[in-house]
């Protein structure tokens, strides 16, 4: 069996002997997974204790753009990573540069319709919503909304989680912006004009924000996914520090990362079973442990496998979510492109 072409735990003759295989490479190399984001730090331990494979996790604070570089410029080398995590948008583009492994999992049939490519090239996996953090002790009131971010009480204290043209969670940011500003799904622009708006008023801090600048105070306040910054709150209360994680009504804005094997993994079974790993109940439970809401959600929630106290946890949201098209996502990517470094990084 030829593990790099396999598209099913069935191609090896059932989950046991893709196990197997997988023991058989004894390494999985992945790539931009901080042990902080969605719980990946016990993802990646309970792994490792399940099957005895070793986890070679290089680069944690990377970004979507570095995961798509690094397939590309470590092709045909033992340093390429096997699988990828990675922003819509790079998805998309990745499957279309033909980056990707046609993979389906054993519960692939169970993953709602426009969460997956049909052929099976990359998978949504967990989700969530932009939100604001907010660390109350320095801060005091915090924001509530896009528009409450503009009040002068706020000067140089909000920040992203990177530059929305390489960070996935960074361009959510943006787009939940331009929903506040009266934009759609078809046009990003009111939110790039938003951050200009905020820089040109001085509240907007270029710094990235990480779990480090927020408890330093550098970047008080930080617009990220909810279950990001509802993790951080995790790790502050201990700190004395009381950071609030609010979902702001007047951008609405969720979106899922995504799965994709490498299709050169020099691991290809470990990734196929990593696939697995992270699609089956336990997998999911533990991003939602991180307060992410995984993509097996509703039938899980159906069939009684969710765990319920954890999705009791999870942030209150008002409001629809909105989740954009591959020439949406595509469209809003040219657009920051081309605007967003001469508006606000510039």
């Amino acid at each position: 069996m030829n593990a790099a072409t396999a598209t099913s735990a069935a191609d090896f003759g059932g989950l046991d002997k893709l196990v197997e295989a997988a023991k058989k490479e004894g390494n999985l190399h992945v790539i931009a997974l901080p042990p902080d984001w969605a719980n990946y730090g016990e993802i990646i331990k309970k792994f490792q204790e399940k099957y005895g494979i070793a986890i070679e996790s290089e680069n944690p604070d990377a970004s979507s753009a570095d995961e798509i570089n690094a397939v590309k410029t470590r092709k045909g080398q033992d340093r390429a990573p096997d699988v990828l995590d990675v922003g819509q948008a790079f998805a998309f583009s990745g499957a279309k540069e033909g980056l990707y492994a046609s993979y389906k999992v054993q519960s692939w049939d169970k993953i709602p319709e426009g969460q997956k490519d049909p052929n099976g090239l990359w998978v949504n996996d967990y989700g969530g919503y932009v939100s604001i953090g907010c660390d109350a002790k320095k801060i005091g009131t915090c924001p509530q909304t896009f528009a409450d971010l503009l009040k002068p009480e706020y000067k140089g204290k909000v920040a992203l989680n990177g530059n929305p043209n390489k960070s996935g969670s960074a361009f959510g940011g943006v787009w939940a912006a331009s929903l506040a500003e009266g934009g759609s799904l078809d046009d990003i622009g009111p939110g790039v004009q938003f951050f200009k708006k905020l820089k040109d008023v001085g509240n907007y801090n270029p710094v990235e924000s990480t779990p480090a600048t927020v408890e330093k105070g550098e970047t008080p306040i930080s617009i990220d996914w909810d279950y990001l910054n509802a993790g951080y709150r995790e790790q502050f209360l201990p700190k004395g520090l009381d950071f609030q994680v609010v979902v702001p009504t007047d951008g609405v804005y969720a979106q899922y990362y995504a799965q994709a094997i490498n299709k050169d993994a020099p691991h290809p079974a470990a990734a196929r079973l990593w696939m697995e790993f992270l699609y089956s109940a336990e997998g999911q439970n533990l991003w939602l442990k991180g307060g992410a809401r995984p993509v097996l959600m509703p039938s899980m929630t159906t069939d009684g496998t969710i765990d319920k106290a954890l999705a009791d946890k999870l942030p209150p949201v008002e409001g629809e979510a909105k989740f954009p098209t591959e020439d949406q996502v595509n469209k809003a990517k040219d657009a920051l492109a081309k605007t967003w470094d001469a508006a606000v990084a510039g």
